[in-house]
């Protein structure tokens, strides 16, 4: 597949820069907003485009064409206010929604948040957020893409160990990055993943046996 990976340059976006360029079954086009990064990308010999999930639905629905699948992996981060909150995980992603409709683009993997769809689990400090993940999820799952939500627990730097647990309800934990965007990865192609929505933790499981049991 050719995959448009918006959020390319956040921390498990260069994951997945890396593990789908080394891909065999892949081919990268990295969704950045700063020209240095496109830049920085296109020396090392990763396709990069130009778009700002603020701005319009045209630059992404060009960044999209000729593209089989998209991946989000893009956000606010920690230390931006709510509004942005607002303007990136939720407009901002249902922007990418009508974009890849748009460019004909069927295929769509979105990195989500932990128990994004219960409120009961949402961190009051973080309220917002959950908001936006909430509803951006649900606007995922009304629209006529094959979806894939993916909400992984608390993130890690650590490295990677290829095993996972994958649920729809899981108990609250972690799991390294690197983990994520093997699972995101991954999820592309596995269609028992299709139309599914799963939580994501470090566990004992492979990561191909896990999303062929989600």
């Amino acid at each position: 597949m050719n995959v448009l990976l918006i959020g390319a340059n956040g921390q498990i976006g260069k994951h997945l820069v890396d593990l789908l360029d080394k891909s065999n079954e892949h081919t990268v086009r990295a969704m950045v907003r700063k020209e240095e990064q496109a830049e920085e990308l296109k020396k090392k010999g990763i396709d990069a485009v130009l778009a700002n999930l603020e701005g319009g639905a045209d630059t992404i629905v060009k960044a999209a064409r000729g593209c089989d699948a998209v991946i989000f992996a893009a956000g606010s981060g920690g230390s931006t206010g709510y509004d942005k909150t607002l303007l990136i995980d939720l407009d901002g992603a249902v922007k990418t929604f009508e974009a890849a409709e748009k460019a004909g683009v069927e295929r769509y993997v979105m990195v989500s948040a932990f128990q994004a769809n219960n409120r009961e689990k949402w961190h009051e400090k973080i309220k917002p957020y959950y908001v936006a993940k909430h509803y951006a999820d649900k606007m995922l799952e009304e629209s006529n893409l094959n979806y894939t939500i993916v909400r992984p627990g608390g993130l890690l730097n650590e490295p990677g160990t290829g095993k996972i647990a994958a649920s729809e309800n899981l108990e609250r934990g972690s799991i390294p990055r690197e983990d994520v965007a093997r699972t995101v990865m991954e999820s592309l192609t596995e269609e028992n993943t299709y139309k599914r929505s799963f939580d994501l933790m470090s566990g004992d499981t492979s990561i191909a046996e896990a999303l062929k049991n989600v």
